[in-house]
C-alpha cells in the first residue's frame, strides 16, 4: 500500500504531466501543494477533492473576429475558464492583454476558488478573457472587439450559472459594452455581470474595492503585529485601478504612498502623492490613457525612472498593483535590502515562488494575493446581492461590509495556520482556509 507521501507525489505528478507547457498554473498549483501538504498528510480524503479542483470543470475557447477601423479583419482567441460551482455561480474577471493564453487564465481562476471561498460569501470560481491588446485602439474598436466576444460568451453565463466582471483592460467602458451585447442577444435585464455602472446595477465601492481590500487587509495584519500604518512610506507598482485606490486608502490611513509605474518605468514623489496628485493620475490612466511618464508635467517634485522598476526605492510596506511575477528573487532581495517589512500583493500572484521565499526567510509580513485583493471579488458578490434584491446599498454600507470581510479573511488566515501548527504564515492559512471550505463543499456534492 502507497505512503501518504508516495499519494501526494503521484497526484502532484500526475498534475504535471498532464499540462506540462502550462507554466503559470503550474505555478500556482506549486505554490498551494506545498502549504496543503500537511492538510493531505492529515486526512488523505482532501488528496482526492484537491486532484478534482486542479482540473476545471469547464474550459471554452472561442474565437472573436471583428473589423477594425481601417475594415480589415481582426481575429482574437477568448477564453472562459469555469473552475469551481462547488460554492456557487463562477464567479471571476475578464482580462484583455495579449499575454492571455489557457495557462494564464487557468492559474486565475484556480486562484480565484481560494480567494472567493475566503470572501465567506456564495460564490463560485472562474476567469475568462482574450489576447486583445486595447492600447492604442478606438472606442469603436473596442465596442466591436466587446460585442463579437459577448456573441459567444453570453451562452455560457447567466446571474446564477456564472458572472463575469473586470480585469486588467476591462474596466466601466468595456463592462457597459459587454453588457448591452448580452442584453441585446438574450433580451434579459439580469446581473450578468459586475463592475456595470451605478445606473444600472452596479454598486459603490465596486471601483475602489480591490485596492481598499488590499490596504484593509494590511492594516489587519500591521495591527495582529502591534504596528499601524501611520507615517508608513508605500511602494505601489502598476498605476491602473488597483494601485489607485490602493494609494488613496493608504493615504486616509496615515500612511504616504510614493510611488505608480507601468511597463515603461515608475514615477516617484519622494514626500507622498497627495489626494490632489491621485486624482490625476487618475485622470491621466482612466481617460487620457496615457503612459505614467505624463504625470512629471504636472508636478514639479516628481522623479520618473524609465525601464525601472519600483523596489529599489526604500519604503517600509510594498503594494504589487500591476501583474503576475512582477516580482522575482532579486527584486524580493532589494525589498528586504531596502527595509520593507511587509508585502501585501494587489496584482494576481504578483511574487515568484522565489521571492516568496525571500519574504518568509526575511520575516516580511505577506500577504498573498488570493487573500489581500479579495476585496475585488468581495464587493462583486455584494453587487450581486444587491441585483437580486432590485436595492443599491449606501456608501457606508458597502464600505462597512468590505472591512468586515477582509478582518473576517486575515483572521481565518492566521486560526487556519495555527490549527496546522505553521504560526502566523498567513500565506499557508489563506491556502488552507480557502481549500478546506471548497473541498468540503466538493466531498458533499458526491463525484461530480
Amino acid at each position: 500500500m502507497s505512503t501518504a507521501a508516495e499519494k501526494i507525489a503521484a497526484v502532484r505528478a500526475n498534475i504535471r504531466a498532464r499540462d506540462p507547457e502550462q507554466k503559470e498554473f503550474l505555478q500556482a498549483v506549486d505554490e498551494v501543494f506545498e502549504s496543503l501538504t500537511p492538510v493531505f498528510e492529515k486526512d488523505p480524503k482532501y488528496l482526492e477533492a484537491f486532484e478534482r479542483l486542479v482540473e476545471p470543470e469547464r474550459q471554452i475557447v472561442f474565437r472573436v473576429p471583428w473589423i477594425d477601423d481601417n475594415g480589415v479583419q481582426q481575429v482574437n482567441r477568448g477564453f472562459r475558464v469555469q473552475m469551481s460551482s462547488a460554492l456557487g455561480p463562477y464567479k471571476g474577471g475578464l482580462r484583455f492583454h495579449p499575454t492571455v493564453n489557457l495557462s494564464v487564465i487557468k492559474f486565475l481562476s484556480f486562484e480565484q476558488t481560494f480567494k472567493n471561498s475566503l470572501t465567506t460569501l456564495m460564490m463560485g470560481a472562474g476567469k475568462g478573457g482574450m489576447d486583445f491588446n486595447p492600447r492604442g485602439r478606438s472606442d469603436r474598436e473596442v465596442m466591436a472587439v466587446c460585442q463579437s466576444f459577448m456573441t459567444e460568451l453570453y451562452r455560457h453565463i447567466g446571474a446564477d450559472v456564472d458572472v463575469p466582471a473586470g480585469d486588467i483592460n476591462v474596466g466601466a467602458r468595456e463592462i457597459g459594452y459587454l453588457f448591452g451585447q448580452y442584453k441585446r442577444i438574450a433580451n434579459n435585464f439580469t446581473g450578468v455581470l459586475t463592475g456595470k455602472d451605478l445606473r444600472w446595477g452596479g454598486s459603490l465601492i465596486r471601483p475602489e474595492a480591490t485596492g481598499y481590500g488590499c490596504v484593509y487587509f494590511a492594516q489587519n495584519y500591521l495591527k495582529y503585529k502591534g504596528e499601524s500604518m501611520k507615517g508608513k512610506r508605500c511602494v505601489i507598482s502598476g498605476s491602473g485601478n488597483v494601485a489607485q485606490y490602493t494609494a488613496e486608502k493608504l493615504l486616509q490611513l496615515g500612511a504616504v504612498p510614493i510611488t505608480f509605474s507601468d511597463s515603461n518605468g515608475y514615477v516617484l514623489e519622494p514626500n507622498g502623492f497627495t489626494q490632489e496628485q491621485i486624482n490625476h493620475v487618475m485622470e491621466l490612466k482612466n481617460v487620457k490613457r496615457v503612459r505614467i511618464s505624463e504625470y512629471c508635467a504636472f508636478s514639479q517634485t516628481a522623479q520618473y525612472f524609465p525601464g525601472k522598476k519600483p523596489w529599489e526605492v526604500p519604503a517600509d510596506l510594498a503594494f504589487p498593483s500591476a501583474t503576475q511575477n512582477e516580482i522575482d528573487q532579486e527584486d524580493a532581495d532589494t525589498l528586504v535590502a531596502n527595509g520593507v517589512k511587509g508585502v501585501f500583493e494587489g496584482a494576481n500572484m504578483p511574487s515568484t515562488n522565489e521571492a516568496i521565499e525571500v519574504y518568509k526567510k526575511a520575516n516580511v509580513m505577506f500577504g498573498p494575493a488570493k487573500a489581500a485583493n479579495a476585496g475585488g471579488v468581495a464587493v462583486s458578490g455584494l453587487e450581486m446581492a444587491q441585483n437580486s434584491q432590485r436595492l443599491q446599498w449606501t456608501r457606508e454600507e458597502v464600505d462597512s461590509h468590505l472591512e468586515r470581510i477582509m478582518k473576517d479573511i486575515f483572521d481565518n488566515s492566521l486560526a487556519a495556520a495555527q490549527a496546522y501548527g505553521l504560526k502566523d504564515d498567513i500565506q499557508a492559512g489563506a491556502n488552507i482556509a480557502g481549500f478546506l471550505k471548497v473541498a468540503d463543499s466538493m466531498l458533499h456534492q458526491g463525484c461530480v
